[in-house]
């Protein structure tokens, strides 16, 4: 294996797109190019590249992804400078649990993006 790139499914990619922006995530391509309305969107930030695609992209093909907002996963991202992250976003998320150590020495806070996935932003010092 040589990466992971996470497919999101999601209701509206371009707030999408917006929220992860706040994010530091950078659009890479959207189809279709170009579009007020993408139905799928790659961005990345440094080494993290994240997919978005709208549910009604995949309507009658996958009945199996059909499902609520959110996900039974928790995307877990390893950063630099998690207190600067942490103070330049916190007023423009929902953040479920803010800046902790944990036992295992990590520096981490969590937040919910637009569709209900749950983010954990880690320092390992």
């Amino acid at each position: 294996m040589e990466s992971l790139s996470p497919n999101m499914y999601v209701h509206d990619v371009k707030s999408t797109m917006e929220f992860y922006q706040i994010l530091g995530f950078k659009p890479v391509m959207t189809v279709p190019e170009n579009d007020e309305q993408p139905i799928w969107a790659m961005m990345k930030n440094g080494n993290v590249s994240l997919m978005f695609e709208a549910f009604k992209s995949i309507e009658g093909r996958l009945p199996e992804i059909s499902r609520q907002m959110g996900g039974s996963f928790l995307l877990y991202l390893n950063v630099k400078d998690i207190r600067g992250l942490f103070e330049s976003i916190k007023g423009k998320v929902t953040v479920l649990s803010g800046l902790e150590t944990t036992f295992y020495g990590a520096t981490e806070f969590v937040i919910k993006d637009c569709n209900g996935y749950v983010l954990t932003f880690a320092e390992h010092e």
